[in-house]
């Protein structure tokens, strides 16, 4: 069970396709959103809703208005400080996050009482109780930064303070206790009235005691500051291998002599913010670097410039290899893939745990953190070119993909979910 955003969603369908193709049964509950897009990969749609069901005369306006509606919303909140946002945005996506828990409760009893699993999966940041009191070994994963799994050696969860900086944490998570204190009360008491365990101070989702994933290259982790216990594993990257080939442009192949492969993405909710991911790339038309852009769910309303070419959705995983740099929100899936494929970064965090990956791939040199509403035209351009230009930085980053890619945590993360259920499997049998 994912969550219904695309990161979650592609993570666990690249861990779900490798299952599949050792002859197990995999069964998505996807929010209904998701509804004929996993399917056609060989997967069983088990799919729920999270909410009252839109009107059906009103079900496709919704599906394509949600995300513009939402960042009309609540773009303002991104140009706060993210001590500021835990109020405004942090904690009111918690709380509808936890409205969704409650509401698809008996919807995941049914579907767990109908096929019977051997172990389930959750990629979510909250608890679903259906999922940890079935009777079968419940598998977690961490596919946002890894911040989200607490400790004082590191930064609190969606500050993106330096790790150099300890003395601004207390402060961060005192605000998080006073704006999330009561949500959380009430969600661990909602829990519990499920038969669950009580949730840990500050957690909104329990840690299985049979093994716990996460999403994360050693390259940047967090490992010597807070030490995991042997229930946890990481998968230095997930890299799905669903996504269509994509071949470079021959008009990108041969460009002028020093001009750069760029990859530009904000994802799919950055991506609906079209004045800022027009102003990058009215910046980038200026240089005569070629750019790649995935345009998101307004793709209609952005206007590309020379040497570009884009599409709402571009087959990611496919066009970061062939880039010299990617240029990005910073959210867990593009800064895992653009390490996975050994490139440099330019991160513009907007919300949640972006603000984490940005600090981090800053603090560990391998790209350049910039202030997504604030940065100037010459920083912008300033940081392409210092970092096209950076040989030995390009030849780090390429080795650390190297390594990462011989890792291959994307079967990691199988095996260890294969491991748990065949145990129980046989136990079930014997």
């Amino acid at each position: 069970m994912p969550e219904s955003a695309h990161g979650p969603t592609n993570q666990c369908i690249g861990i779900g396709k490798v299952l599949l193709d050792r002859g197990h049964t995999v069964v998505f509950a996807a929010e209904r959103s998701w509804e004929g897009q996993l399917a056609p990969l060989g997967f069983v749609e088990a799919l729920v809703d999270l909410a009252e069901p839109a009107e059906e005369t009103e079900q496709e306006e919704a599906a394509g208005q949600f995300w513009i509606d939402f960042i009309a919303e609540t773009a303002p909140e991104f140009r706060k400080p993210t001590i500021e946002q835990l109020s405004t945005f942090v904690q009111p996506t918690y709380q509808a996050l936890v409205d969704g828990a409650k509401y698809v409760e008996p919807q995941l009893r049914a579907i767990i009482e109908e096929h019977r699993p051997d172990v389930l999966v959750e990629d979510n940041v909250v608890a679903f109780p259906a999922l940890v009191t079935s009777g079968a070994p419940f598998v977690r994963i961490v596919s946002c930064n890894p911040l989200e799994v607490r400790g004082e050696g590191v930064a609190p969860t969606f500050s993106g303070y330096a790790a150099a900086e300890p003395e601004r944490w207390a402060d961060f998570l005192e605000e998080f206790d006073r704006t999330h204190g009561e949500t959380w009360a009430d969600f661990d008491a909602w829990v519990q009235e499920q038969g669950a365990a009580p949730l840990a101070p500050r957690d909104f989702i329990h840690t299985s005691e049979a093994a716990n994933l996460y999403v994360y290259p050693a390259e940047l982790d967090y490992v010597d500051d807070r030490p995991l216990d042997d229930t946890w594993h990481r998968m230095d990257s997930s890299v799905r291998e669903t996504d269509a080939e994509w071949e470079v442009p021959a008009e990108f192949a041969d460009r002028p002599e020093g001009a750069g492969l760029v990859y530009l993405s904000l994802g799919s909710l950055g991506g609906a913010d079209i004045a800022l991911l027009q102003r990058l790339i009215d910046v980038l038309a200026t240089t005569e670097h070629r750019v790649v852009v995935s345009m998101g769910p307004r793709a209609d309303e952005i206007r590309l410039g020379d040497g570009m070419v884009g599409a709402a959705i571009v087959p990611q995983t496919k066009v970061v290899p062939h880039v010299d740099l990617v240029i990005t929100h910073g959210g867990n899936n593009t800064t895992t893939e653009a390490m996975h494929f050994g490139k440099p970064m330019i991160v513009l965090p907007l919300f949640w745990d972006q603000y984490d990956n940005a600090q981090r791939v800053h603090e560990t040199g391998y790209g350049r953190r910039l202030s997504t509403y604030g940065f100037t035209d010459d920083e912008l351009l300033g940081a392409v070119e210092e970092l096209l230009a950076d040989t030995a930085l390009r030849e780090r980053a390429a080795a650390a993909g190297e390594a990462i890619r011989a890792r291959d945590g994307l079967r990691v993360g199988a095996d260890v979910i294969e491991r748990v259920g065949l145990e129980h499997l046989a136990s079930r049998t014997s």
